[in-house]
């Protein structure tokens, strides 16, 4: 049985039917909305090549971009099947649908010069193997080619004159949303804004790490535009952020900052404080340091013991590297706790203000430090000496002794003067409060 396939040998209309390919290509680029949709164009070609008297083999229909070549499945699927014999023609709406790249344009020369591809015919052209048809072919080519690159640069340089006026191109980060209409192009988005500035706010202050974050965005059911919770990489991303202070960058691999029109919703100095709070260097092993609050204070909302974690933070500019220690809730009893971090200078703060009011066992606590209570009262001026003589030995202050103890002692000496407190020690939303207990009967 004979084979029904066209022969692979060169061709022309006078001895061979031409086996014509109908070719549709639309891509989703910026430049591209004008033209004619992929259907469009079928059906503006099928009635040409009714009116040619062209009997149409196949279809073939690609969204895709032709601006590289050899990047398109469904085109070089074509190439192939005309080398293979399957296609002597190809029929399409206009030159720069088959190729806008020097590539491609020459792949088709190429198969014209083979004689494997006779005829490209266009609503308003028809191409052969014809040294002017041929020339002409790469010229309408070439000249989408040059359409095309010159908008892709005044399309460029419009996004750079957006920015340099304080617009930043694309879409507005979580927080703003797109106005488009006069000339503010970036607007602050009620719903969602005080949240973000609640978030740098929490980690600046607070402590909070990206997970504190996260738990808390999800326990107040925060959403994005598109109806999504904050994944963690999102979060950190937004911290990092300098949009939200009133700068921007663009493109993305310029370091120059744009100042933007917008209104800001956070200050520089708490973003710079974010910044600080994020630059950590890897922390200690675990266990490896001992603090002097922890086994002495317990969570005041689900009553499991304080613990601590060590910082060290590289600041930006100087190289400086700073140690910060932060208490927070150890969450044995409840893994969900959202009690905020501390510093231990402001844990230190809250103790000294209690010292004054906390009813301390005086008996057990002058036993116990006795020869530092005295060191202490010579160190400040309290006892009077004549020569080796000792004039006057007036009461001891031991409030006084617990502050100097607090801010000046050793680890265990802050926990054992600690110890004498009449009541148990507990931290909550930032501040410590004691719940008191009775007297033991043996200081009374």
């Amino acid at each position: 049985m004979e084979s029904t396939l066209p022969q692979q040998i060169p061709r022309t209309a006078k001895t061979t039917p031409i086996r014509w390919c109908l070719y549709a290509r639309k891509s989703s680029e910026q430049d591209e909305r004008q033209a004619l949709s992929i259907e469009q164009q079928i059906k503006e070609m099928e009635l040409l090549a009714d009116h040619w008297g062209i009997k149409i083999a196949e279809v073939r229909k690609e969204s895709h971009s032709s601006k590289v070549a050899g990047t398109r499945p469904i085109f070089n699927r074509l190439i192939k099947d005309i080398q293979l014999g399957y296609f002597g023609g190809i029929i399409s709406w206009a030159p720069d649908r088959l190729s806008r790249s020097a590539g491609d344009l020459g792949v088709l020369v190429d198969l014209m010069d083979e004689g494997k591809l006779v005829e490209i015919r266009t609503h308003s052209q028809t191409f052969t193997n014809n040294p002017n048809e041929k020339f002409l072919l790469m010229i309408l080519g070439s000249q989408a080619k040059l359409e095309n690159d010159n908008r892709g640069l005044n399309v460029i340089r419009g996004l750079h004159n957006k920015a340099a006026n304080g617009w930043r191109p694309g879409q507005a980060p979580i927080g703003y949303l797109n106005n488009g209409l006069g000339e503010e192009k970036i607007i602050i988005d009620e719903e969602r804004a005080p949240i973000m500035a609640e978030m740098f706010e929490r980690v600046a202050k607070q402590a909070y790490s990206g997970r504190d974050v996260k738990r808390w965005l999800d326990d107040i059911d925060f959403r994005s535009r598109q109806g999504k919770r904050l994944v963690l990489s999102h979060i950190y991303r937004t911290l990092q952020n300098p949009f939200y202070y009133g700068e921007f960058q663009y493109p993305k691999t310029n370091p120059k900052l744009h100042k933007g029109k917008y209104k800001p919703i956070i200050t520089k100095e708490l973003f710079d404080a974010v910044q600080t709070q994020l630059t950590v260097v890897p922390k200690l092993r675990t266990g490896s340091k001992e603090f002097g609050f922890t086994k002495i204070l317990k969570c005041g909302a689900c009553k499991t013991g304080i613990t601590a974690e060590e910082h060290m933070k590289r600041l930006k500019g100087t190289g400086e590297i700073r140690r910060y220690v932060y208490y927070h809730c150890g969450r044995a009893n409840d893994l969900d706790c959202i009690q905020p971090y501390i510093r231990e200078g402001d844990l230190m703060d809250e103790l000294l203000k209690l010292i004054d009011n906390l009813e301390l066992d005086e008996i057990g606590a002058q036993e116990q430090f006795k020869d530092e209570l005295e060191r202490y009262q010579r160190f400040n001026g309290v006892l009077g000496y004549k020569g080796e003589e000792l004039i006057q030995k007036p009461a001891i202050d031991l409030k006084a002794y617990a502050k100097y103890v607090l801010q000046n002692g050793t680890r265990e000496e802050k926990r054992e003067i600690l110890k004498y407190v009449n009541g148990e020690l507990f931290l909550k939303d930032l501040k410590v409060y004691v719940e008191r207990k009775p007297r033991s009967k043996k200081f009374n």
